[in-house]
């Protein structure tokens, strides 16, 4: 069999974070090469920085099979399936072992700048499908080495580049100048000296990142006497806000909002609805205002926690080519069933390499990257699509094709609702049925045995 120039190449995985060691792992279960380029010092580098948070899916959601096969052999035991680790633990027991094992094909201190098809930047079409891919990758000295590869996987994530405090997707005035009292981030209640103890702290956001952040600033480690906590919510009622509670399948997930409810009940939470911040205002104080688009204030804050949400960096491939919802950024085949103003009720079908490729054969969207703007990823998402993309890339498209995903189910019917006003009104994914003949995308879901 003639063996052309790039199938003698290495398949490149950019982030070595749960989903990229996956997708490493199940390339090397297929006698794949892989390389492996984390911009962090360390493996699972994003995950270290969140790591006092305690995750809400168990331990048995959050290992990939190809990963157990490589780890068993060295001795390595699954922890308790039933357990919920924080980051830290699923980073010590599971995510460092793995890229341990991985070995010399993890290459930690390397942030690609850059992927391109060789000697071809994004306008030129002659020749373009038979060249493989080149990374640019620079190392903590500045140099930038360029790296041949036959295919490329993206699984850089997004939380390196956070959504920011204005609703209009800019930063706003005073967001530069009062820096250092905006975080962008979940609160760790077990800092020593916390500098959210007893302090006006408030949270912006709606998501699970914003629960997380109210039960941390609540407890009893940060509620100290003095403190004050508001909600700030862009949207006009709390409405699914908190989440499914016991409706949710994944009960650490609906504890969360319902341990708030109980805190806005208690008086331990200051709710504010229909907020959209235009500016941070420094008060004679020395404290600081957020200054909403319709003129309201929410005054003497000490600090702001940001958590609105992530976007996918695309920066580094800007010379490849790509197919990505114009809203979400996600994959277009992909976007429409993760879409947040529609679904929130774990109505994500399962899919594979071929709702992850993009026009240049060979690169593919994988873990949050390939949600783009849209929350709600779990990891078992991500292993199942690791686990098709490797198929594919090792020539078993009838592997690749048969994609098998059961997510659970929040417990929240429908999308995000209307813009203001009410809950409701605005369909989602559980909305009734409109009248008459709908076109229906199958997309990525091929003929294959597909189950949900």
């Amino acid at each position: 069999m003639v063996v052309s120039f790039s199938e003698q190449l290495p398949v490149a995985v950019i982030g070595a974070g749960p989903i990229g060691l996956a997708a490493a792992a199940e390339l090397v279960a297929r006698d794949q090469d892989v390389l492996v380029f984390e911009q962090g010092g360390h493996p699972a580098a994003a995950v270290r920085s969140w790591g006092h948070v305690r995750l809400f899916s168990p331990w048995s959601e959050l290992t990939s099979p190809a990963a157990v096969a490589l780890l068993e052999p060295t001795g390595w035991s699954a922890p308790n399936g039933k357990r919920y680790p924080t980051g830290n633990d699923w980073v010590e027991t599971y995510l460092a072992p793995l890229a341990e094992v991985l070995g010399d094909r993890v290459r930690t201190n390397s942030r690609v700048i850059g992927v391109s098809r060789l000697d071809r930047d994004l306008l030129v079409e002659s020749g373009r499908e038979g060249q493989p891919f080149v990374l640019h990758v620079q190392g903590t000295d500045g140099a930038i080495e360029r790296v041949v590869a036959r295919a490329v996987i993206d699984a850089t994530g997004t939380l390196n580049r956070p959504n920011p405090l204005g609703s209009e997707g800019y930063p706003v005035t005073g967001d530069t100048a009062h820096a250092d009292r905006i975080l962008y981030g979940m609160p760790n209640p077990d800092v020593v000296g916390n500098p959210c103890a007893g302090k006006a702290v408030a949270v912006v956001g709606s998501g699970a990142s914003a629960l997380t952040s109210l039960i941390a600033l609540t407890s009893d480690a940060v509620y100290a006497p003095g403190a004050r906590v508001v909600w700030v919510l862009r949207r006009g009622v709390v409405g699914n806000s908190y989440g499914g509670g016991d409706a949710d399948e994944l009960p650490a997930r609906g504890a969360l909002g319902s341990r708030v409810r109980q805190a806005v009940e208690d008086g331990r939470i200051e709710v504010v609805t229909g907020f959209r911040t235009a500016a941070v205002e420094e008060a004679g104080d020395g404290r600081v205002a957020l200054v909403g688009s319709d003129g309201r204030r929410v005054e003497g804050l000490d600090q702001v926690v940001c958590v609105t949400g992530f976007r996918p960096d695309l920066s580094f491939l800007s010379e490849v080519r790509l197919d990505l919802d114009q809203r979400l950024q996600a994959p277009s085949k992909l976007a429409p069933e993760i879409d947040p103003n529609w679904h929130s009720c774990g109505s994500v079908q399962p899919h594979g390499h071929d709702v992850l490729a993009q026009p240049d054969a060979g690169l593919y969207l994988a873990g949050m990257k390939s949600y783009g703007r849209a929350p709600s990823f779990l990891a078992m998402t991500g292993f199942e699509q690791a686990r098709s993309i490797a198929a594919a890339l090792a020539g078993d498209l009838e592997s690749a094709n048969t994609v098998q995903l059961s997510l659970p189910d929040t417990g929240v019917c429908g999308g995000a609702g209307l813009f203001d006003g009410e809950e409701g009104g605005g369909g989602g994914c559980c909305a009734p049925a409109p009248a008459g003949p709908q076109p229906i995308s199958l997309a990525g879901l091929g003929l294959s045995s597909v189950t949900r």
